[in-house]
């Protein structure tokens, strides 16, 4: 995808003063090391921020601390493309919830999910919320969260589990969850609400940009072959469909709306640029439960769809110095 026109615009001369030279990996937790950036950016988050998976790219914490932030993952490409601007903190966390962000300490798994994997670093130590990342100083603020408190990721996998029992049949899982789908909703919304209240108290000045999750399943399901766990293994298709219409797209919603409630609050949609590039379509920007041969992606955004992201988070973070 081509880059903004914006983004040229607003850097001026300070793409200047970094051409040719390469950023430096951001560690996490830590200053970006140019001298020039202007402005603090604190990225947030959950997996779909921090990148987790071998397909989103390399870790890069050392010592790691379980979180597993990638150098492809969206905040760290934005770095090196804006690094003359903005000072980047990045203490995005695979498995975040909103609660996490908000005032809970985190255990970070890593990538200890036995018994499909085990991690030979864990346990790790609790991280302190994210929150407290953020400061008077703060310019900006990047969050990407609320899949974990909604409970998506127990969603697929009771999806697939009753996929499986029905041999590729029917809606099992939308006749087993459906009732409860709104409660999920609904403890988004004040969550989220919550966390944007407390991140607006902690940085009266700064712009908060929630992100909102990309396309997942596409729109025409028959493309997702079923028992292919390079796609959504044994979920039907017509589960697909509800997951897309009731699960997903709402989700998104819920926390676009939440946005509404907080004048410095902007929202960010990833959803209608990457409509073409889900877990089942060839160009895919989101991983299937697996990467071929044997990485385990768990539905994750590859580096393609963190690149996708860090386009629009980038012309939206532009947009708060205009």
């Amino acid at each position: 995808m081509a880059r903004f026109r914006t983004r040229f615009a607003l850097l001026g001369s300070a793409v200047a003063l970094t051409a040719g030279v390469a950023a430096p990996v951001q560690l996490a937790g830590a200053s970006s090391a140019s001298a020039a950036a202007e402005y603090q950016w604190v990225a947030l988050g959950d997996s779909y921020t921090a990148g987790v998976i071998q397909a989103a790219g390399d870790t890069f914490d050392v010592p790691r601390d379980g979180c597993e932030r990638t150098d492809q993952s969206y905040p760290q490409v934005i770095d090196r493309d804006l690094n003359a601007l903005f000072d980047l903190t990045n203490i995005s966390c695979g498995a975040a919830t909103i609660a996490n962000v908000t005032n809970t300490a985190q255990e970070p798994i890593g990538r200890n999910l036995p018994p499909i994997s085990v991690d030979p670093d864990y346990p790790f130590p609790a991280v302190p919320p994210q929150s407290q990342a953020v400061n008077a100083d703060t310019d900006v603020v990047t969050v990407g969260v609320g899949g974990n408190t909604f409970g998506f990721a127990e969603i697929l996998t009771r999806c697939q589990e009753l996929g499986g029992e029905s041999n590729g049949e029917g809606t099992p899982c939308k006749d087993a969850l459906a009732s409860g789908i709104q409660a999920r909703l609904n403890k988004v919304s004040t969550e989220y609400d919550g966390m944007l209240a407390v991140l607006h108290e902690r940085a009266p000045k700064a712009k908060i940009l929630a992100v909102g999750y990309p396309t997942i399943v596409p729109n025409d399901t028959t493309t997702c072959t079923y028992g292919d766990l390079t796609k959504f293994g044994n979920i039907t298709q017509d589960d697909l469909a509800w997951l897309r219409t009731s699960v997903l797209e709402p989700l998104n919603k819920t926390i676009e709306q939440s946005t509404t409630t907080q004048e410095t609050a902007g929202f960010v949609d990833l959803y209608p640029s990457s409509q073409r590039h889900s877990v089942c379509d060839d160009n895919k920007w989101v991983e299937g439960f697996i990467t071929f041969p044997d990485q385990f992606s768990l539905v994750h955004p590859n580096a393609q769809g963190h690149r996708n992201a860090a386009d629009h988070v980038e012309e939206a973070l532009l947009n708060t110095l205009s």
